[in-house]
C-alpha cells in the first residue's frame, strides 16, 4: 500500500501493466508484465531501425534485413547463414536468407561459395553504411541517452536479463512444442 495524496489515505497499489490480462495469473503475472515491456520495446527498436536506415538512404529494407547487414559486417568477418540465423536466435533460415539476397542486390554485402558453404561479408558500401548508421545512432540514441543521465550500468543488467529470459522463452517453446 502507498499513501495517497497528502491526506495520508491509503490507496491500492496500481496494477501491473500487462500484454494480456487473461494471462497474467496469481502466480506469473510479472512474466505478462515483462511480454508487454518486450512487445513495447521490440516495436520502438523496429521503428527505429527502419527510421536510421531511411536517414542514411534506405527505406526499403524491414527491421531483419538492418538486423542481417549489422551482423554481417560484426567484427569485420565472413559469417556463414547457418552463423547468422544462429548468433540473431532466429529458426527459419530462409528469412535469414532472403534479407541476404535483398542486401546484396542492394551491393551492401556480398556472398563467395568456398565448397559447399556460401560466406557473407560487408561489401565497401555495406561498411560505409553501417557506420553512417553508427553516427545517426550516435546522435539521435546515445548522446540524449548520455545528456539524460541514464544509468548505463542498469542497462547493461537489464541486457544480461534479457538473454537469461530469451532461454527461458527458448525452452518454453520447446516444451509446448512437444505437447
Amino acid at each position: 500500500m502507498t499513501d495517497g495524496p497528502k491526506t495520508g489515505t491509503p490507496k491500492e497499489a496500481p496494477s501491473p501493466i500487462v500484454s494480456s490480462e487473461h494471462l497474467a495469473s496469481e502466480q506469473g503475472w510479472q512474466l505478462s508484465e515483462l511480454e508487454y515491456g518486450m512487445i513495447m520495446a521490440y516495436h520502438a527498436f523496429s521503428r527505429w531501425m527502419l527510421r536510421c536506415m531511411s536517414s542514411v538512404g534506405y527505406s526499403d529494407f524491414n527491421p531483419l534485413d538492418v538486423l542481417v547487414l549489422h551482423n554481417v559486417n560484426h567484427r569485420q568477418r565472413e559469417k556463414r547463414l547457418a552463423d547468422i540465423a544462429f548468433m540473431l536466435n532466429i529458426e527459419d533460415l530462409h528469412t535469414v536468407n532472403y534479407s541476404l539476397k535483398k542486401l546484396m542486390k542492394a551491393a551492401l554485402v556480398a556472398s563467395e561459395k568456398r565448397g559447399k558453404e556460401m560466406f557473407y561479408s560487408t561489401t565497401s558500401k555495406g561498411k560505409e553504411v553501417c557506420a553512417e548508421y553508427g553516427k545517426v545512432r550516435d546522435l539521435c540514441l546515445v548522446d540524449p541517452a548520455l545528456a539524460t543521465e541514464r544509468n548505463f550500468t542498469e542497462i547493461q543488467k537489464s541486457a544480461t536479463v534479457l538473454r537469461g529470459i530469451s532461454g527461458l522463452y527458448d525452452q518454453a517453446s520447446r516444451s509446448a512444442a512437444s505437447l
